[in-house]
């Protein structure tokens, strides 16, 4: 024998239960899930939805699939305008926060992010995006959890640091088929 073989099988050992130690204080400590009920506030919206223009009085604006994924965690929109736009947003929880966020990208590749919070059957959004010309536009998004089953989302900008806001989208979502 070695006079250090004597240490592989201690050293062996070691190492199986350091790289052991993560798993077992995951199991100990359970970590966080988004089985809450502020993770669900939002899962009004999770459907496939035919999306009306002008809060309903309007034509067709596009259709919508909102999925959850991630364990719940996560609401995935697909959107399919009727004019050929797409795009597609990640919507979550941030428990540290206590805040909603949105991530929006489309087919031309400008991101729009959103943060708010549910109150009153109601998520409101706020963000900020930046003009061609530099100047900044803010941006309010809110959906309504109507009590008929649909859900109403409408956006607003305002191109002088919010003293007059314009509604660029109304929309009436009503669940397809």
């Amino acid at each position: 024998m070695k006079p250090t073989s004597w240490l592989y099988p201690i050293f062996g050992t070691m190492v199986l239960a350091l790289l052991a130690t993560p798993n077992l204080m995951a199991q100990g400590n359970a970590q966080p899930t988004c089985e809450g009920p502020e993770h669900h506030q939002f899962d009004f919206w999770v459907g496939d939805w035919e999306v009306m223009a002008q809060g309903g009085k309007g034509g067709l604006a596009g259709t919508n699939l909102v999925t959850t994924t991630l364990d719940g965690c996560v609401l995935h929109e697909h959107w399919k305008g009727a004019q050929g736009g797409t795009g597609e947003s990640f919507n979550f929880y941030d428990r540290r926060t206590g805040m909603w966020h949105q991530l929006w990208v489309d087919n031309r590749g400008r991101p729009l992010r959103f943060a708010g919070q549910y109150a009153d059957g109601q998520l409101a959004m706020k963000g900020e995006s930046k003009a061609p010309d530099g100047s900044t536009i803010h941006h309010k998004l809110t959906f309504h959890n109507n009590t008929d089953g649909t859900a109403r989302q409408v956006w607003e900008q305002s191109t002088d640091g919010g003293t007059i806001w314009k509604i660029v989208f109304d929309g009436l979502y009503r669940k397809r088929g």
